[in-house]
């Protein structure tokens, strides 16, 4: 990457080359840095690889908002004195409040030029350049095809196969299951997508394929029998082996409660791996979705599972999921359903006349039970439950249409303890009125206090892997491109920097502040496809930061990529003042 101060001549009155002299740094991967320096050969301006050392900026509690009438529709026009947050149950101060819509999150092409210096003759042509579509919504759909019924499956890729024809073309979806046997990347692709759905079908890890155990303890009923030492639940297996190990000879119990234990431990330790499982690629499904540069939404399709004591899931995956600004919205994939108190049609149970009762109970409340996931995930993160109906096209409508209108507030806890607790959250207006409010319930406090280092870095990742606007920092963003070849084009981004919004250290004389500026580009899908960052770092004199606050300075990345569409993100963070600036770009690269 290359990185070099320069001017552009939309920016007026520049420092010129002869002002400040360039010293150059070692070559970086993709080219060269140069720096600048002051004429008494004292560095002024330098740029390095080394990271450096931030100050950890407010912990930031983000909380997004919708706000809905009685009839369904987005409320708007609300403002921050509207809002009130609790973090558990005590009141917060607001300190951030956007109001965001989909046309607020549009990525505008940046003023784009040939390099002069550099341009071949076709590069240089006024070439028409068509405006770049690019992807402002990245939608995961997981499909639990592990836990699905034949049924189910069937109704839910037919649905989803109709949303896929109503999608916009700045949207981009990802097909994922549970199983991990059937996927497709972030694609605009329809017939892409309509290959992946059908390959969703029902894929348990284990079937028992008219095999049952002796006895028969189901994931629910071991669940109760061994982490809650239920001794109903103990009974009924005990009596069921009875029956089918000892043809109901009463005299062999104690071998029968054996029998009982060692059976519920195998469907305890079965059922506990499926469910794993099933977290393990819901967890893979957030980490690549959280890698996509833009909103965010997980759509999980499921009939719902048990989860025990055993297999809850991790605090890790909500903060994941609400880090990277996601909603998962969920779906129960049987729809307006009735109890079925004997099972499976396919496969039906095999009970004991007199443990037939207690197990038809025990299957009517797992099929309740398997739901609470569904519902927790959709709370902590902000999103729906879409439950108890059958128009399960609507519901996925719903979980994938992106909002006219939300409100994003952001508090700073005061005093929040390292000690990896949940806190709950509560949204309300302070008009009371009758509205209906989404926003996720809670967050987990952080276990451990981390380095400051490490904090910056990832803030700058989870800024540049996002695109929203941050403009702590007076900033712009150009691109530039040139041909050498017809399938290699070069790409410049310039960031222009207005000193006069940095606070910079006085020390020795000097002005200090280091910047660390991070360009990342992205595909027409959304896949990273090159990027960079570097250290800037200003010890400026009186003279020059007074010359420097009448013109900025521009840096100038460049990176070798191919023709095509391409988003650009920009972030800039400074050491001193712990301030960023995040800025969205599009290019357009003819062919």
């Amino acid at each position: 990457m290359w990185f070099l101060l320069a001017a552009l001549p939309a920016r007026g009155q520049a420092p010129a080359a002869s002002d400040i002299p360039p010293k150059t740094d070692a070559a970086a991967p993709q080219g060269q840095s140069t720096a600048a320096t002051s004429s008494n050969n004292t560095s002024e301006v330098s740029s390095h690889d080394t990271p450096a050392t931030f100050k950890v900026r407010v912990n930031l509690v983000l909380v997004r908002v919708v706000v809905r009438d009685a009839e369904g529709h987005v409320v708007p026009n609300l403002k921050k004195e509207d809002f009130q947050l609790f973090d558990n149950r005590k009141l917060q101060t607001i300190s951030s409040f956007t109001v965001e819509t989909p046309e607020s999150h549009r990525i505008q092409p940046t003023d784009t030029a040939n390099a002069a210096t550099e341009a071949t003759s076709e590069a240089s042509s006024a070439t028409p350049r068509p405006t770049p579509v690019l992807p402002q919504r990245f939608v995961a759909l997981l499909f639990d095809d592990t836990d699905m019924l034949m049924d189910d499956s069937t109704f839910v890729r037919s649905a989803a196969s109709r949303l896929l024809r109503s999608l916009a073309p700045s949207d981009r979806v990802g097909i994922f299951t549970t199983s991990g046997q059937a996927s497709q990347d972030f694609t605009e692709d329809k017939h892409l997508l309509d290959k992946a759905l059908l390959g969703i079908v029902p894929r348990p890890l284990a079937t028992s394929q008219g095999f049952h155990d002796c006895p028969d303890v189901s994931y629910y009923q071991a669940d109760q029998l061994q982490n809650f030492q239920n001794l109903q639940a103990l009974a009924v297996a005990t009596e069921d082996a009875i029956q089918c190990a000892f043809n109901g000879d009463q005299t062999q119990r104690g071998a029968a409660q054996i029998l009982a234990q060692t059976a519920s431990q195998r469907a305890l330790s079965a059922g506990d791996s499926q469910t794993e499982y099933v977290f393990r690629h819901l967890e893979d499904a957030v980490r690549r979705l959280s890698g996509m540069p833009g909103q965010r939404v997980m759509v999980l399709v499921s009939p719902g599972f048990i989860v025990t004591t055993q297999t809850r899931p991790s605090s890790d995956l909500f903060d994941r999921a609400n880090r990277a600004s996601i909603v998962i919205n969920t779906i129960d994939a049987r729809g307006l359903y009735t109890p079925d108190l004997m099972g499976d049609i396919a496969d039906p149970p095999r009970d004991a006349l007199r443990t037939a009762g207690f197990k038809a109970s025990y299957r009517v409340a797992a099929q309740s039970a398997q739901s609470d996931i569904l519902a927790q995930l959709a709370d902590a993160t902000g999103g729906t439950f879409f439950h108890n109906r059958n128009d399960i096209g609507e519901g996925l409508r719903v979980a994938v249409a992106a909002p006219e209108l939300s409100y994003l507030l952001a508090f700073s806890p005061q005093n929040l303890r390292v000690d990896g607790r949940y806190h709950t959250l509560k949204v309300s207006l302070t008009n009371k009125q009758k509205y209906s409010i989404q926003a996720r319930r809670g967050y987990y406090a952080p276990r451990t206090i981390a380095d400051p280092a490490e904090t910056a870095k990832q803030e700058i990742q989870e800024a540049l892997f996002s695109q929203e606007e941050i403009h702590d920092l007076p900033v712009d963003l150009q691109t530039q491109f040139f041909k050498p070849a017809q399938t290699q084009a070069r790409l410049a981004v310039v960031t222009h920097v207005d000193v006069k919004g940095i606070r910079f250290r006085k020390a020795d004389g000097r002005n200090r502040d280091e910047l660390t500026i991070a360009t990342a580009i992205f595909d027409e899908n959304g896949n990273f496809v090159t990027g960079g960052e570097k250290i800037v770092e200003m010890r400026l004199l009186e003279t020059t930061l007074d010359r420097l606050g009448r013109s900025g300075f521009n840096v100038k990345s460049s990176f070798d990529v191919k023709p095509g569409t391409y988003s650009v993100r920009l972030v800039v963070r400074d050491a001193e003042g712990a301030q960023m600036a995040a800025r969205n770009g599009a290019v357009s690269i003819p062919y």
